[in-house]
């Protein structure tokens, strides 16, 4: 996994954004948050893994592995917005949520704190760590729903977060 190139192209996609909408002056910090929590809803309803009164199929897996990149893009981009270097993103250690529902209500829980603690008035330091933190936290989790419940590789995510940049800087450009 290259979060050193992949962080590098979401920062590229941000500042075109940023610049593109004239957002130079706004905090999207909690847009973010949402934006990513809506992302992982929709992951969860593509792969229908808590829908437990319907007996319909889940979607096809390159449409899971969509909604799952448009969750890293966010991830990537709040890490950009935290100051965190690609390095300390990553923390491999394995989880123990036992199914893909009660892991990405995990993933939900902790992304959510991200908009609660943001709102305590702490010491900028404490702040930012705690932070990078609940955000390193979550992010290894996400990683792990790839190949642990999806069955993609990184090799398969890092190609279609690629192909998903591109679209989403061709969709900029056509005035999304």
């Amino acid at each position: 996994m290259n979060l050193d190139k992949l962080m590098e192209v979401q920062g590229g996609l941000d500042s075109h954004v940023v610049l593109e909408k004239g957002l130079e002056e706004q905090d999207l910090f909690n847009q973010k948050v949402l934006a990513l929590q809506v992302e992982i809803a929709e992951l969860a309803n593509e792969t229908r893994c808590f829908k437990f009164w319907s007996s319909k199929e889940p979607s096809e897996p390159e449409i899971q592995l969509e909604e799952y990149v448009d969750g890293i893009h966010f991830f990537l981009s709040l890490a950009i917005d935290l100051k965190m270097e690609p390095s300390s993103l990553m923390v491999w250690d394995d989880f123990t949520e036992a199914n893909l529902t009660e892991t990405l209500l995990s993933v939900l829980s902790e992304i959510s704190s991200l908009y609660v603690l943001k709102d305590v008035n702490l010491p900028a330091s404490i702040f930012l760590e705690d932070l990078q933190e609940i955000l390193r936290e979550a992010f290894q989790v996400y990683v792990g729903i790839a190949s642990k419940f999806l069955g993609f590789s990184w090799e398969e995510v890092e190609e279609a977060y690629y192909k998903k940049n591109n679209i989403n800087h061709q969709r900029q450009l056509n005035g999304y």
